[in-house]
């Protein structure tokens, strides 16, 4: 299963997009800014960001996965970009936790730039957690960069 594989050009071009949608997050002291994007057969099916529709406690990839079916067949050939690990704890309880609801969906692809750090729950698993679930995750360090850059005010030092 990949971990950091080279950068292809589609994984580039729909992480630029996720990026593109973690500039619209409304800004947060307490959450990242994070965009997700679903992709199936090179074709870009749902996407999402944080604080879409001023929904405080919603995740990205939870934005894109509400606006599909749960049961749409397609998720079983997807790939989701996140511009951010999915993660494994959700501070709002009362909301599953991305990494579970992309296992629950059936989803075995996951690109990520970067791996949450401990600001806001202690260590994150999400891609432990999908890898041990059988999920091929592949991260794109070279992008991490520009996926963290709507989050600057966070001082992510």
């Amino acid at each position: 299963m990949g971990t950091n594989s080279p950068t292809n050009s589609t994984d580039e071009a729909f992480m630029h997009r996720a990026i593109d949608l973690a500039r619209q997050c409304p800004p947060s002291e307490t959450a990242y800014s994070v965009g997700a994007v679903i992709v199936v057969d090179g074709e870009e099916i749902a996407t999402g960001f944080s604080r879409e529709g001023n929904d405080e406690k919603l995740h990205a990839e939870e934005a894109a996965l509400n606006k599909l079916d749960p049961a749409d067949p397609r998720l079983t050939r997807a790939t989701i970009y996140s511009t951010l690990e999915p993660c494994s704890t959700r501070a709002s309880k009362d909301h599953q936790p991305c990494a579970e609801r992309i296992l629950a969906a059936g989803i075995p692809n996951v690109v990520i730039a970067w791996r949450e750090p401990s600001l806001f729950v202690a260590a994150c698993a999400g891609v432990d957690n999908l890898r041990e679930a059988g999920v091929d995750v592949r991260e794109l360090p070279d992008l991490a960069e520009q996926a963290m850059a709507p989050n600057r005010h966070l001082n992510l030092n």
